[in-house]
């Protein structure tokens, strides 16, 4: 069995951004040379993400607008957590919607996607470097 570990850092000019990922996980598959296995996408931050969805960008301007609505940043006397002197219980209850990490079965050396799947890295709480974490383990 082979495998690889990989890091990949964001450092966002914002508090909220969607990344695609996708080549860059692509490229760490290629480097491991495993053709048959899984890859492992994860994110190492409690205010950060990484999904799989479409790569367009109003369904992209509706997740901002959709997470807003559910966990809106303002105002931050809203939460508790936000009492220990930060400001950013928002990032963590968007964090834990859309998720912490995905899989994607590799086959033939490539990742293995339905139609319109990519991989993003969500930033909830941006403006500082955060690590994804990139398992490749197969044959």
């Amino acid at each position: 069995m082979k495998s690889i570990t990989k890091y990949l850092t964001f450092h966002t000019e914002k508090k909220f951004k969607l990344v695609n990922i996708t080549s860059d996980v692509q490229k760490i598959v290629f480097e491991s040379k495993v053709t048959e296995g899984i890859c492992l996408v994860n994110s190492m931050h409690i205010t950060s993400s990484v999904f799989i969805n479409d790569n367009e960008s109003g369904l992209h301007q509706d997740f901002e607008t959709w997470l807003e609505n559910l966990a809106p940043h303002s105002p931050i006397n809203q939460y508790l957590h936000n009492d220990t002197g930060e400001d950013n219980a928002d990032a963590h209850l968007k964090r834990q919607i859309m998720g912490r990490e995905t899989v994607v079965a590799i086959t033939n050396g490539k990742l293995d996607f339905g139609p319109w799947e990519q991989i993003f890295y969500g930033e909830f709480d941006g403006c500082r470097n955060k690590k994804v974490l990139i398992k490749v383990i197969g044959e």
